[in-house]
């Protein structure tokens, strides 16, 4: 199980390193590794055969944080720049 968690997050994250043209793949990518997270936080205590642990559901909420920053920072992005290509973004000017 643990293996099989593994690559996941190394695919995802070969996934964030090579394919992150545009604003929106790289979210996806991020979400795919927070969902590889939670994952492996919430079959860590089946394995352990102890009590669930809270860690699973406090990072859900954090990775709902994130995701909704996200995607209004993609909004505010595109209604600016006129797209969400991270090049055409020049992140020091003001």
């Amino acid at each position: 199980m643990a293996t099989m968690l593994t690559m996941m997050f190394s695919i995802v994250l070969a996934g964030l390193a090579f394919h992150r043209m545009h604003l929106l793949s790289a979210l996806l990518c991020l979400e795919g590794m927070m969902l590889t997270i939670f994952m492996g936080l919430s079959l860590w205590p089946s394995q352990l055969s102890s009590t669930p642990l809270m860690a699973p559901l406090l990072m859900l909420t954090m990775s709902a944080c994130e995701a909704g920053l996200g995607l209004s920072l993609m909004v505010a992005t595109a209604r600016s720049h006129g797209n969400d290509n991270l090049k055409t973004l020049n992140l020091l000017q003001c």
